[in-house]
């Protein structure tokens, strides 16, 4: 154990045995911070790192980031490149995010275009105002990574009558360089611009060139961001933040002669992300982590559109970069090439290949973009495709498969959906400066329309899509070592419910618990810490009616909290209402547990609480004696 971890585990130790001076088995007092905190949470707060591959807290337990990019509104005008237009906005979104949609954390998006308006002149009334309603996330509890994001580099390349338009680079830096007028073509879906727009192709070369000192000027500006950040919240407030993705889905505009994609990830881009990350330890986030992209294509689901890549030359990223990606199936958005909806497993190769690809360099792995439109003619498939997105998030198998080798299932990928806008629907944007082409539907940006909240007529947000989809059961803190998770939502597809991971009938005291209901299943590997395994416990799982079969006990309706408590339930963090289950394992370090967390039984008699216990001790113990460590 390293000196970090030890100095963790004393810290959680001398805290539970002050808690038992004072009263043994009572409810130990609220920590100083956040509301409802409990006296793990500030340790496991002060501090976020990648170790071993996992990301970790200060506690050393492996955690799972959830939640949604808030928001895309930054890339619109009508709030200035924030994304809310006010503070009190912010708030409202925060508690929604937790609240409704089960998130621990969010893709925060900055726009260079604002912070840097004049070449040279950092607008610090931006950045005060971005670090103010950031600010409004940390204080729900909900854990933050900024993103300096830009799609098709600028809208200044765009005319105001133009069929599209694209964010990110400010007016100087399109003036600077001679672009050819703005022109896709036939295209009919927005990205066509990334490599059919010859301005867009000119722009982004001109950016990984350094044309016209171009990146420089972005450097110094993210460095003035990042400083600012750190300097204008507090320690507490700072620790929530885990890190920056340094530039939205990068790409090379065009490749030098001879070049490959690969090519240009080893001599242009990681070189960048070096770059960037010297700017972070100057700024002062030398413990943070960078969240790098490789080129967007390098995991096209379209082979026509896949490139070789991944950062396959940049050697062991190591605990100071995250492997970021996103993933969008454009099969499915097409219309064409995918014919019907997603089904089971759909998607277990394609989340697999980021799992391989952040263990073969040595970290871990985000998927910080992945959804699917909302209307329009694909829109049937939402369902499906992000039921399927989010069950190779919580395993590389389907769900056909999952008991029969739970442990193969590997580690629990963190994601964060596009995305989280409370004006969905709602916007007043002109689009490209143009006053009759005022945009209101959707995310009002390119004809896109994937926010998963808008606000009702009285102004409370409300989901759009099934709450059973997206709030959901995940293990936001693991003491120890996930072997397996699987999740099945029951989420619908119209009047249809997807059951893709039934109980299978060699339990048929498990299947009889669970009935009709929702259920998660988490195997771990204790770490001999005291601090809890926690899960997020959606709102469908009412307490009251929540029933829990794990080695540690038997729980209907689990109690409160306290330090004696193996199974218990305990707010979150934040004040938004949000719960989570806590569970207590004591024993040695490399103990085996299980735990199935289901809203499906009602009052269950403790005969069939114990028989479906003795199926699941039986499962588990042949799946973990064959277990091995999860890739």
């Amino acid at each position: 154990m390293d000196m970090a971890k030890l100095r963790a585990r004393l810290l959680g130790v001398l805290v539970l045995l002050t808690g038992f001076v004072s009263a043994a088995g009572a409810q130990p007092a609220a920590a100083d911070g956040l509301p409802d905190s409990l006296w793990f949470d500030a340790p496991a707060a002060a501090t976020l790192t990648v170790d071993g591959g996992r990301f970790t807290d200060g506690l050393g337990r492996e955690v799972v980031l959830r939640g949604y990019n808030v928001s895309g509104e930054t890339k619109l005008e009508e709030n200035s490149g924030l994304p809310f237009a006010s503070v009190a906005d912010a708030r409202k979104s925060a508690t929604a995010l937790r609240a409704l949609g089960g998130g621990n954390s969010v893709r925060f998006l900055f726009a260079w275009a604002h912070a840097e308006p004049v070449r040279g002149q950092v607008d610090a009334a931006y950045l005060a105002a971005a670090t103010d309603q950031m600010r409004a996330f940390l204080d729900a509890g909900i854990r933050v990574y900024p993103d300096f994001h830009q799609d098709l580099y600028s809208r200044h390349l765009f005319e105001p009558g133009s069929w599209y338009t694209g964010d990110g680079a400010p007016a100087w830096a399109v003036d600077a360089g001679d672009y050819p007028g703005e022109s896709c073509g036939i295209c009919l879906f927005w990205g066509q611009n990334i490599t059919q727009n010859g301005a867009v192709k000119q722009a982004q070369y001109d950016f990984w060139h350094n044309a016209h000192g171009l990146q420089d000027a972005f450097l110094a500006t993210a460095q003035a961001t990042l400083a600012y950040v750190e300097q204008h919240l507090t320690t507490a407030e700072f620790a929530g933040v885990v890190g920056f993705d340094p530039f939205n889905e990068p790409y090379a505009g065009s490749y030098d002669s001879g070049q490959t994609s690969r090519g240009w990830e080893r001599d242009l881009l990681w070189p960048f992300y070096v770059r960037f990350r010297a700017r972070m330890d100057a700024a002062g986030w030398q413990d943070k982590p960078a969240f790098v992209e490789p080129n967007l294509f390098w995991n096209a689901d379209i082979d026509f559109q896949k490139q070789e890549g991944g950062l396959l030359d940049a050697g062991p990223l190591g605990p100071r970069y995250v492997f970021n990606t996103h993933f969008y199936d454009q099969k499915a958005i097409s219309g064409i090439l995918m014919w019907g909806k997603a089904g089971d497993g759909q998607y277990a190769t394609d989340f697999s290949t980021v799992r391989d690809r952040a263990t073969a360099a040595g970290t871990t792995a985000i998927v910080s973009e992945f959804g699917h439109p909302l209307s329009g003619t694909v829109a049937d498939k939402a369902p499906t495709v992000l039921k399927a997105m989010y069950q190779a998030l919580d395993s590389r198998l389907p769900g056909a498969g999952w008991w029969a080798r739970p442990t193969a299932s590997g580690p629990v990928l963190s994601g964060t959906q596009w995305q989280w806008d409370l004006y969905s629907g709602r916007h007043h944007e002109l689009m490209n400066g143009n006053a009759s082409k005022v945009r209101t539907s959707g995310d009002a940006w390119n004809d896109e329309d994937l926010s998963a909240v808008r606000l009702d007529d009285s102004g409370t947000a409300v989901l759009r899509q099934d709450g059973r989809l997206l709030d959901r059961l995940y293990p936001s803190a693991t003491a120890g070592t996930t072997l397996a998770f699987t999740y099945e939502d029951r989420s619908r597809d119209g009047s249809t419910t997807l059951t893709w991971n039934p109980v299978p009938s060699t339990l048929p005291h498990v299947s009889q618990l669970v009935g009709p209901g929702q259920y998660g299943l988490l195997v771990w590997r204790s770490d001999g810490g005291t601090a809890p395994t926690e899960l997020h416990l959606p709102a469908s799982f009412a307490t009251s009616a929540t029933t829990v079969v794990s080695d540690l006990g038997t729980a209907y309706s689990p109690p409160a909290y306290t330090t004696t408590t193996p199974i218990a339930v305990a707010p979150e963090p934040g004040g938004t209402g949000a719960r989570r289950l806590l569970l207590t394992a004591p024993g040695a370090a490399g103990t085996p547990h299980y735990a199935l967390v289901t809203n499906g039984a009602t009052a269950p008699s403790a005969d069939l609480l114990s028989a479906a216990r003795s199926e699941l001790t039986s499962w588990a113990a042949a799946a973990t004696a064959v277990s091995r460590p999860a890739t």
